[in-house]
């Protein structure tokens, strides 16, 4: 059964959404996102995906605190990412009650200290973060595309340890037009034990159903279920 990653983006604390990575776009659904957490916590969900934007901005992690309260108020697994650019970024985001982390630009721009992390703090603990648009990697907030190829990029960094990627095609983020499901089957093939989590463009419970039976392990979705789309009960039998 695929594995259900609601996510809650936060900007100055609160439970916010863009469309594909632009800050103009900015919808504030919550105030509070630790309501949102017990809320999903309620529904059977384990997994919630944190980004903090405001760490993503300015290069160092933002939102701890929000981060911290997630982490101690609820029992869900979280991964944190978000503006991580070295060691103590990571070692507040784990103080602070993250399980795991993802690092997405600093794994184009600085492949020495991601791949550091891989092998300081466990490749359990580190997940790549493979945004795409045209099947080349995306980095900085999406503003920059590179000539980096999607998926020999993600090989690269599973032959360094990675074991889990979330892979987001920007062209559907935020969208609600369905997510890459060719695309995450492609990965899927040519990088066989990796445990690929799709993110973007989830849209309704047929898109989670599709991915569920092209054998995507994991999906990360957020618009969806703020925009009144996908209703939680209807999530439950997965969490089974």
């Amino acid at each position: 059964m695929i594995e259900l990653i609601p996510a809650i983006d936060l900007i100055e604390g609160k439970c916010v959404r863009l469309t594909q990575g632009d800050y103009d776009t900015k919808k504030i659904y919550n105030e509070d996102p630790l309501e949102v957490a017990k809320m999903f916590e309620d529904y059977g969900i384990r997994r919630l995906h944190v980004v903090d934007l405001d760490g993503a901005r300015q290069g160092r992690i933002i939102n701890y605190r929000t981060l911290e309260r997630l982490a101690t108020r609820t029992s869900l697994i979280i991964d944190f990412g978000g503006g991580l650019k070295q060691d103590g970024d990571l070692e507040i985001a784990f103080e602070s009650g993250a399980q795991m982390v993802t690092g997405g630009s600093i794994a184009v721009k600085n492949p020495e200290i991601f791949t550091s992390w891989i092998s300081k703090f466990g490749s359990n603990k580190i997940i790549l973060g493979a945004d795409a648009k045209n099947k080349k990697i995306a980095i900085s907030g999406w503003d920059e595309t590179t000539n980096q190829e999607l998926i020999p990029f993600i090989q690269s960094y599973k032959e360094k340890g990675i074991t889990k990627t979330i892979c987001t095609d920007i062209s559907r983020d935020g969208m609600l037009q369905g997510p890459a499901i060719e695309l995450y089957k492609e990965i899927q093939e040519q990088i066989p034990q990796l445990y690929v989590i799709a993110s973007g463009g989830v849209s309704s419970l047929q898109d989670i159903e599709k991915l569920a039976e092209a054998g995507i392990p994991a999906v990360i979705f957020g618009k969806a279920i703020y925009e009144g789309k996908i209703q939680l009960k209807d999530l439950i039998r997965f969490n089974e």
